[in-house]
């Protein structure tokens, strides 16, 4: 039998959470320099987009990094599914006076391709990570030809040991509790989801991988418990969306620091795929799982021109205002103070 494989003792056992739309190469950087890993969410940018970002964060530290990418299968487009998601969002474009007419989808989320690779192999990060399963053999190929360290999320033991047969290096045990978009990969059924104190030790005792534990880690005390469940690092998100270094959205701190942050859901609204987030007036009035809601990353553009209406007016209704259940620590501090404090917990713990 093939022994567990352990987190290298050199690598930091604080991740910072990749957080597209929400964060750019500072807060990595300040992750990094604090003695963390600090990430780069990739599945909002072009290649220029992620050149600039990669070059950025290496002229501003020499310590190793993560870059975060999805891998979903883009969807066909569905003419009748959109007009059905234009006709269910009618009443709002009415509301705020917006053209109801067809809205072109602009920059949206990318899966891992060869573009991405081109980009990445100059700069071989120590870590890269990957969300919604793997890439296509070829590309975790040269990924793994220049010696990144792998990393993907698991949502159930079936996906944990899939990903280990498929031979990457660490397993990401993404609880329930989680901010953002759902990891899974095997099936959609949400009935699978289990939070991550019950997740992570079933994946630590099916798999030989080091397991990182991810979703609801916002305290000293969740990091402690965390490690005692045999977690071999902590990813942290929430925490950090308050940071100096981060660029949340002024609505979306707000409502992170508000008690609307004490209730989150599981929603498809804004992408088409389930992610976490504080509720809103959309997805209370729309329910937040509509079905009409069309295959991820569909649904986003035509709920963008509501999205950017009322934040003009310093509103959140139709915002996804990514969170995890536990914000408590969500506070306006620097990202080195925060990830301190976490390394500190679990060095002592």
């Amino acid at each position: 039998m093939n022994p567990r494989r352990s987190w290298p003792h050199e690598w930091p056992c604080v991740i910072q959470a990749p957080m597209a739309g929400s964060q750019d190469h500072r807060l990595a950087v300040a992750v990094c320099e604090a003695g963390g890993l600090g990430s780069l969410p990739a599945a909002l940018w072009s290649p220029a987009d992620l050149q600039r970002e990669l070059q950025a964060l290496q002229q501003a530290t020499a310590q190793p990094y993560n870059v975060n990418f999805f891998c979903h299968t883009p969807p066909t487009p569905d003419t009748q599914a959109q007009t059905q998601w234009r006709q269910v969002l009618a009443p709002y474009y009415a509301a705020l006076g917006l053209n109801p007419s067809p809205v072109a989808a602009g920059a949206s989320r990318v899966p891992f391709n060869h573009d991405a690779v081109d980009v990445l192999e100059a700069f071989r990060p120590a870590v890269v990570s990957f969300h919604f399963g793997l890439p296509a053999p070829d590309l975790l190929a040269r990924v793994k030809s220049w010696g990144s360290v792998v990393l993907s999320s698991a949502t159930t033991v079936a996906e944990a040991l899939w990903l280990e047969a498929q031979g990457i290096d660490a397993i990401i045990a993404q609880g329930l509790e989680a901010g953002g978009h759902r990891g899974l990969f095997l099936s959609d059924d949400l009935n699978t989801q289990m939070g991550t104190f019950a997740l992570l030790p079933q994946i630590v005792q099916a798999t030989r991988l080091p397991v990182i534990a991810a979703g609801g880690i916002a305290s000293e005390a969740g990091v402690v418990a965390a490690k005692s469940l045999g977690a071999a690092a902590v990813q942290v998100g929430t925490a950090y969306l308050c940071s100096h270094e981060a660029t949340t959205s002024a609505v979306h701190r707000a409502a992170l620091q508000s008690e609307a942050a004490q209730h989150t859901a599981l929603t498809r609204l804004f992408t088409g795929r389930p992610a976490r987030g504080i509720v809103n007036r959309v997805m209370r009035e729309l329910g937040p799982m509509h079905p009409a809601a069309p295959a991820f990353p569909l649904a986003t553009a035509d709920i963008a021109p509501l999205r950017a209406a009322a934040e003009a007016q310093g509103s959140g209704d139709f915002s996804p205002l990514w969170a995890g259940q536990n914000a408590s620590a969500c506070q306006t501090r620097s990202a080195a103070d925060i990830t301190r404090d976490f390394l500190h917990a679990w060095r002592t713990a």
